[in-house]
């Protein structure tokens, strides 16, 4: 038969092995990893999170992989999957790709909870693990370059619910050592499975798209491991008939080359962006930029004063949905320009804490709020690649101070460090994990590709 887009990518998740994968994928992505379990794990201790596993407990049947911060406890391997998902991104502090997407929560909660899944002699060994991950990361990114409209903050729908439902199908897919066609299946029946609305960003709803696409791609690949059919050609742009290409509206697909030794994966030409603090991405340029006029008021006046102050100019970029002046909870606040800028001006820095709800309804931070006026430049556009946040402060003796950021510290530009990453990983994982377990893992994940058994992960 002809090869078509879609066939070229089941052909290329059943055929890849890890010799493909250069050193430097296999670097990042268990940077990536390890990143995903400590949000993962710090999120465990969420209501959001509570809500979910409260709910999934109600199935208890064939309960035997394991949930973030619940030792003991274990659920059915989708729903810990499920569970998993909505922890790593409950506090939006999970990793960040270009085009937007967030890569790691779609992908790494099905594979840890099917690794689990498989009985004894047949559990896949690290390297397998590794390579299943980086498959989703590289199904992820694929099917976002196929789109210009994909390149921008979105508008309509949140990405991860979209392609992080078919990078968590192809990836479980490999792990699963499914056929060729049982993989173009699996993306088929994940297509049908995908799809979350932007009105639910800064809501509790919003963890749900991250849970239900690491869930519902792991259970397409069980469909099509079981001889569920799907759309032969559910990636190809046919006309008048809508696949993949139903959630964009321009949508130009290339198929995905035979792997071999030349391929060269996304991950290879792009990093990844860590997050220092549990919030929307674009909040971490204007938190830069505020710490940097917060520095330049304090050499000025002797210290932070916000009486001195007249007016916060805020120049970002415009998205209506993290635009928010007076956030009222801790997910509206995760998604405000407003809110991050004026914590990092009054605070000296933005964290955990952060986002309580006695730190959100402080009556000085709520003053500081009040002087804001928000400027959307021509120039800064509505791109992870291309904007920057700038704070200006206007004073009553008429001075003006600036400071501005085009690339904050964990940009894929200006990656963080591996003592910045083991930090916020330890940090994060200390929540729910003794210091031995959290040491534990950290070498496990880095010598990721001699483990024998990836379930021990």
């Amino acid at each position: 038969p002809e090869e078509t887009v879609t066939s070229s990518f089941a052909s290329f998740i059943h055929a890849v092995q890890p010799e493909h994968l250069s050193k430097t994928v296999r670097h990042r992505s268990k940077r990536m990893i390890l990143d995903s379990i400590g949000v993962g794990l710090v999120g465990s201790t969420t209501h959001v999170f509570d809500i979910a596993l409260q709910y999934c407990q109600l199935y208890s049947s064939v309960a035997v992989s394991s949930v973030y911060g619940k030792p003991g406890v274990k659920l059915s391997p989708t729903l810990a999957a499920f569970t998993n998902g909505v922890a790593t991104h409950s506090m939006d502090f999970d990793d960040t790709w270009h085009p937007a997407t967030h890569p790691s929560g779609a992908v790494l909660p099905a594979l840890l909870a099917a690794s689990q899944m498989l009985p004894p002699g047949t559990k896949p060994n690290g390297m397998d693990f590794l390579l299943a991950f980086n498959v989703g990361l590289e199904v992820q990114g694929r099917l976002m370059h196929f789109s210009t409209e994909a390149h921008n903050i979105p508008k309509r729908f949140h990405p991860p619910s979209v392609v992080g439902t078919m990078g968590s199908a192809a990836a479980t897919a490999k792990l699963l050592s499914l056929s060729t066609a049982q993989c173009a299946h699996a993306l088929g029946i994940a297509a049908s499975l995908a799809g979350a609305p932007m009105a639910n960003a800064a809501t509790q709803a919003k963890p749900l798209h991250i849970g239900n696409a690491t869930r519902l791609g792991f259970e397409a690949a069980l469909l099509a491991a079981r001889g569920m059919e799907a759309n032969p050609f559910i990636l190809d742009d046919i006309a008048g008939c809508s696949g993949f290409s139903a959630f964009y509206t321009s949508y130009q697909p290339k198929p995905l080359s035979t792997p071999s030794d030349h391929h060269e994966f996304l991950l290879e030409k792009q990093d990844i962006a860590f997050k220092r603090f549990p919030a929307h991405l674009g909040m971490h340029w204007v938190v830069d930029a505020a710490l940097s006029v917060r520095n330049l008021f304090i050499n000025y006046a002797g210290s932070f004063s916000p009486s001195l102050i007249r007016t916060i100019v805020l120049k970002i970029p415009v998205s209506k949905y993290i635009n928010r002046p007076f956030p009222s909870s801790e997910h509206q606040a995760r998604h405000s320009f407003q809110f991050n800028a004026c914590a990092a001006l009054l605070d000296g820095e933005v964290g955990l804490s952060s986002f309580t709800e006695s730190s959100i309804h402080r009556q000085e931070l709520r003053e500081l709020l009040d002087k804001v006026v928000v400027e959307h430049p021509e120039d800064n556009v509505a791109n992870f690649d291309k904007m920057y946040g700038e704070v200006a402060l206007l004073l009553h003796s008429g001075d003006l101070l600036t400071g501005k950021c085009d690339t904050f510290y964990g940009h894929w530009r200006k990656p963080l460090s591996k003592e910045s990453l083991l930090k916020k990983f330890r940090s994060n994982a200390s929540h729910v994990l003794p210091e031995d377990k959290i040491e534990t893992i950290i070498t496990v994940v880095d010598n990721l590709e001699n483990l024998a058994d990836s379930s021990q992960l």
